[in-house]
């Protein structure tokens, strides 16, 4: 690990950067702001197409007070497009003419529609379609390396309770949701009402509802999970506090603690607790917002929900995670929780919440620690704070004090034994998922938009960090992470048989094909390499490319079939060309393979098939930027005994559903 740090006043910034919600920011006094379009940014910048492809445009309008968002869609000039030049919709999806227009590259813009002066633009090289190259052999083996594919792996955090989404959820057969973030470290089930610290300048604000705990933003998404036949993973405040009262409650009031660098526009009383010399304000008192509290608050909403919905093991709450990202506390919830988490603090907050909540439901799992990425897998937040503070390299990981007073064990090996070490004493186990956030991805790519040529190939790349031993991060990590092949080894050699979830990922670009593909990647490596359970945050739309990714292992023909259920041998010679993924299919015993080009040319592959009797014919299912609008059922795709070759499209997601002989 050789991420260097900077000094801790500069760091607490970035780390609270890294959580997943994003934070406010104001000016030191209150002023109305003004109401006008500031600016446009559309993304990606520039594609190559080749002729009658599809790629969709996003714009951005940014501004201050109140303002239009809408943007107007031009191609050299001419609003819509036309057949020369290609046509772009209302909405910014750009299809390429059928020939090669003269010059080739065309301009695609997003002009503010308030404001014409605003407009941004994106270059798109039209080309002829691509002559076949060849492509990397790919060896599949069917009664090789066999195990089940947890279903709980296609899941994703809490996503909207429009009708839209869970119209999705329900065509995706969504297996689980995660209800989590930030503002659910501080969530008082009694009331409904929370606080999302730094977030959103440490501001409780009270939603609408009336009639709780009954009716709740909580209850609302297990009531909606019941109707999709979608699990719920729940988020348990462990750090200590909740919010305390329904009413405009602030961490750091300015009348209280005085100026301060920045303030919520809308509640100008509530500061972001830092000072205008840019110090943070302490001593502030945790009940100007919160409640102290005990496992008991754990326990007791456990039975509640118990009551209301039955136990987990007769469709209720199926599994709670103990909080949100512990390491980010002393920044995120730093008006309640100021001082840097240890080794002992996690050890025992989990021993007390996890067994009031076992004790509740023995039937519920729970997951833990929930920490939120690279860092605080080895160490403890007052590691960071000392190395930080160590020179003379000012490293997080330059002064260990409290990883060096636990044997020098990185911090989630110690965490797993010391969970052992409570079930051997107790007989009880209080842990069944070593929950972690997979922010391994180099910097730039998560939760941004395609981005250009070397973002989007670095994206479809950087996937090697959930499981390739040889691939070194090209980002501030800056190691072999292996990310899922790691935590099995952690698991194995000091709790065995916990499972491995990872709660919270993102790769970016769910508006893209880029983020279509390296979706897929995700999703068949987390099958692969044994996974139990992943969380997407900020999931897309229904619309998005992104959302075929799921839909090519959840539902990719609209009738509810999917990809197989027990993973089978697969390998590419070339991973960073053609990846392919396996799996076998228990209701008619159908080899599925996902295969995900990842270049801008056409490749031919041979298919070799092991293990596996076929039919003579594997029925093809295709998304690519021909028709981004939906999975395409191609002609039959002719099989031999030892397998096939094929072409796979640029930039393409191909699932293949192989018969076996009857």
């Amino acid at each position: 690990m050789n991420r260097r740090g900077t000094r801790v006043v500069l760091i607490v910034v970035a780390v609270v950067a890294l959580s997943n919600c994003g934070g406010g920011s104001g000016g030191g006094g209150y002023k109305p702001p003004v109401n006008q379009v500031t600016g446009v940014t559309i993304s990606p910048t520039s594609i190559t197409l080749e002729t009658g492809q599809e790629q969709q445009f996003t714009a951005t309008v940014t501004g201050t007070g109140t303002y239009d968002k809408e943007v107007r869609w031009l191609v050299n000039g001419v609003e819509g497009g036309n057949s020369a030049v290609g046509s772009i919709s209302s909405t910014g999806r750009f299809t390429a003419p059928n020939a090669v227009p003269s010059p080739s590259t065309v301009t695609v813009a997003a002009t503010s529609v308030e404001n014409s002066t605003k407009s941004a633009s994106a270059a798109v090289k039209v080309n002829p379609i691509s002559a076949t190259g060849p492509g990397p052999a790919l060896q599949v083996d069917a009664a090789m390396a066999q195990h089940p594919i947890n279903p709980y792996i296609y899941g994703m955090n809490y996503y909207g309770m429009d009708a839209a989404s869970e119209a999705l959820a329900q065509e995706l057969r969504l297996p689980v949701l995660r209800w989590g973030g930030d503002a659910t470290t501080r969530y008082n089930w009694r009331l409904d009402i929370s606080n999302a610290g730094n977030d959103w300048y440490f501001t409780t604000t009270p939603n609408d509802d009336t009639g709780y705990p009954d009716v709740s933003e909580f209850n609302s998404y297990v009531e909606q999970d019941r109707r999709t036949g979608t699990k719920t993973m729940a988020t348990m405040p462990t750090i200590g506090w909740v919010t305390k009262a329904r009413a405009t409650l602030c961490g750091f009031s300015v009348a209280k603690y005085g100026q301060q660098q920045a303030v919520n526009p809308w509640v100008p009383d509530c500061g972001n607790g830092v000072k205008p010399d840019g110090s943070n304000i302490t001593g502030n008192d945790p009940t100007d917002t919160s409640v102290a509290i005990d496992p008991t608050f754990a326990g007791d909403w456990v039975q509640y929900l118990v009551g209301r919905y039955g136990s987990a093991a007769s469709g209720g709450v199926a599994i709670y995670s103990l909080d949100n990202e512990p390491m980010l506390w002393w920044g995120t919830h730093r008006d309640v929780h100021p001082n840097p988490t240890t080794y002992d603090e996690m050890r025992d907050r989990t021993y007390g919440y996890a067994a009031a909540i076992k004790e509740a439901d023995p039937t519920a799992e729970v997951s833990g620690p929930a920490v939120y990425g690279w860092p605080a897998y080895f160490y403890s937040t007052l590691d960071w704070v000392t190395g930080w503070n160590t020179p003379p390299d000012w490293r997080y990981d330059g002064n260990p004090i409290d990883r060096n007073a636990h044997g020098g064990v990185p911090f989630l090996e110690w965490y797993l034994q010391q969970m052992q070490a409570y079930e051997q004493a107790h007989g009880v186990r209080i842990l069944d998922y070593l929950d972690v956030h997979g922010y391994v991805q180099p910097d730039g790519l998560a939760f941004q938009p395609a981005g250009d040529a070397a973002t989007q190939a670095l994206r479809l790349r950087s996937t090697r960090s959930l499981w390739d031993p040889t691939y070194r991060d090209e980002g501030s990590i800056n190691d072999y992470v292996r990310l899922a092949p790691r935590m099995h080894e952690w698991v194995n050699n000091n709790y065995p048989g916990t499972k491995l979830a990872i709660t919270e990922y993102n790769w970016g670009a769910p508006e893209d094909i880029n983020g279509a593909l390296a979706q897929a990647d995700i999703l068949g490596i987390f099958g692969r390499e044994a996974v139990d359970l992943a969380t997407l945050w900020g999931p897309p739309s229904s619309a998005q490319p992104a959302a075929f990714a799921y839909r090519i292992y959840r539902n990719y023909d609209g009738a509810g079939n999917g990809f197989g259920e027990t993973s089978v041998s697969a390998a590419s010679t070339d991973q960073g060309q053609l990846a392919v993924y396996a799996a076998l299919r228990a209701a008619d015993g159908a080899l599925t393979l996902v295969v995900i080009n990842k270049t801008y040319v056409h490749l031919t592959s041979t298919v070799t098939l092991a293990g596996f009797v076929p039919t003579g014919a594997a029925k093809v299912y295709r998304y690519s930027p021909a028709n981004l609008g939906t999975i395409v059922a191609e002609p039959d795709q002719a099989v031999e005994a030892t397998g096939f070759t094929a072409i796979f499209p640029a930039m393409s997601l191909t699932l293949l559903v192989i018969g076996p002989v009857a």
